[in-house]
Formats: C-alpha cells, structure tokens, sequence
C-alpha cells in the first residue's frame, strides 16, 4: 500500500498546545515541542494502517506558493484574511518539507497534488495500492480509498465511482464555507440529496445541475457554473 498523507491538518495542529489554564497561549513556543508533536501524530497514522495493510511507501504532502483559485475569484478563501495564525506555521512545514522531503505545490493547492499523485500511482498500481489520508472531504469526490485519522472517525472509506460522482455534485450545491465557496444559499445536504436523487451518470448530473443555476443566475448561469466547478473540483493533470 503506497499512502499519500495530506499534511497541511496535521502541521497546522502540531503547533497548539494543551492549555492547563485559560490565561495560558494556546501555541506553542519552542520549535522542538511542535515538530515532536507533528512526528509523533504522523507515527501513529502510519503505525495504525500498517496493522491492517502492508504499507510499502509514505509520501507526505504539505503547502504550496501560489493557488489559481484565487485568480477564478477573489472570494476563494477569503474568509480566512484575517484569521490568526501560529506563531511557528512556517517553520513545522519547512521542518516537514526538510525531514520528510514532503512534496510542495506550485500554483495549486495540497489537495491537488496530493489527487494527481493518487490519479498516477492510481493507473500505475491499481486503485487498491493506494490510499489519501486526510480529514478532508474533498478527497470524497474521487473513488478511492480514503483514511480519516480524526481521533472521532478513525475510518478507512472505500469510495465507489457512484459516490465519487454524487458527493461532487452535491459538493456543488452545498457548497463549502471553509474555503468560502456557496452558490446557493440555504440549499443543504438533504435538498441536494432530494435534487439529485435520479442521476446516475456525469450527463444526468451536469444537466441537473445547470437548470438550479440556471433558475439562481439566469444569464450568468453558465459563468457561475465553471466557477464553482472549477473552485471545488481538485486537479489531477
């Protein structure tokens, strides 16, 4: 099994800290206690698969310069300007990319490199000699074999080429207020589920699909379309 760790989650949890009272910084301070905290996280992903898989490979993935995303709108992610960041961010991910020689992205994002690595080694092993760990959804809309450490889920989904299509499109509709991406206000998961409870094939869904943008943004409806498509759909070329 050749594992593709999204890193970005975990880096950036690396650098909290327990508070023992309320006064105290939520961060922490010295470099050491982070970078332990991040190599002993990723030790325990790793060792948790390797009881149920025989993992030949670890490719870890963190950051990128630049994000084309942002070049479709300038809403992409804005929601995050002014969010407070760890004082010592910067230097886990360069410990992260200088010990582990994690991949970095160029113009993309983490999510993108980590899809184009799993579509390539994907076609070169086979679907089931690799697998995406991450708590991110996005990752859903690809038929994969996806591991969730999150200490609530713990989960090894095995996403079928139905699911992939379904939770992309719905993606589309419900949008996703972490990266500030909502075309349709106060349509959930369950009108999505309603709306597209008929499609069956990527045809079905895209014509489903552009009759709500059509009814939402009339004459800007095709525009609006590619945006959000294009803002959701994670890259493998």
């Amino acid at each position: 099994m050749i594992l593709l760790i999204d890193a970005d989650s975990l880096i950036f949890a690396s650098c909290y800290r327990k508070r023992l009272t309320p006064d105290d910084s939520p961060y922490y301070e010295q470099l050491s206690d982070a970078t332990d905290k991040f190599d002993e996280q990723l030790m325990g992903i790793v060792n948790d698969l390797e009881e149920h898989y025989e993992v030949d490979k670890v490719l870890i993935f963190s950051g990128s310069l630049g994000n084309f995303r942002k070049l479709i709108t300038k809403k992409y992610k804005a929601n995050r300007t002014n969010q407070q960041k760890p004082p010592l961010l910067n230097k886990v991910h360069e410990y992260v990319k200088e010990k582990h020689n994690s991949i970095y992205g160029y113009g993309v994002e983490t999510d993108d490199m980590v899809a184009r690595y799993w579509n390539d080694l994907s076609k070169e092993f086979g679907r089931d000699e690799v697998m995406i760990v991450s708590i991110d959804k996005d990752y859903k809309q690809f038929p994969c074999l996806m591991y969730n450490y999150h200490y609530k889920h713990k989960v090894v989904y095995n996403i079928t080429e139905e699911e992939a299509m379904f939770n992309f499109y719905q993606q589309m509709i419900i949008g996703d207020t972490a990266d500030n991406v909502n075309y349709f206000k106060g349509k959930g998961r369950k009108f999505a589920e309603n709306y597209l409870q008929d499609c069956y094939t990527k045809y079905q869904y895209t014509k489903r699909l552009y009759l709500l943008f059509i009814e939402a943004y009339k004459g800007k409806a095709r525009q609006r379309y590619i945006e959000c498509y294009n803002l959701l759909k994670l890259r493998t070329d």
